[in-house]
């Protein structure tokens, strides 16, 4: 009997955003959606904001529409990160 485990992944980022330091937590499930992270941070009121972000030709692209502008500002940053993380073997 052959056992393949595929592990979650699951980190966690301070940035720098709007000119706070805020807390992403970035997760990727091994479940069915393989090339999909979910992160979540507080905005200043303490209320959680999620969204996601899926894999593409040119990188990591948020999916969610409605976001902050401080959240779609660092895309970028957060595509870099991820990518940082999936190529790190010791994670």
């Amino acid at each position: 009997m052959h056992v393949h485990f595929i592990k979650n992944i699951q980190f966690t980022k301070v940035l720098k955003a709007d000119g706070r330091l805020r807390e992403f937590n970035f997760r990727k499930s091994n479940g069915l959606q393989e090339g999909v992270f979910t992160v979540d941070v507080s905005d200043d009121r303490g209320n959680r904001i999620v969204f996601k972000m899926e894999k593409e030709e040119s990188g990591w692209k948020i999916t969610d529409q409605q976001l902050p502008v401080w959240i779609k500002e660092n895309e970028s940053i957060f595509s870099s990160i991820i990518d940082e993380e999936l190529s790190n073997p010791t994670s």
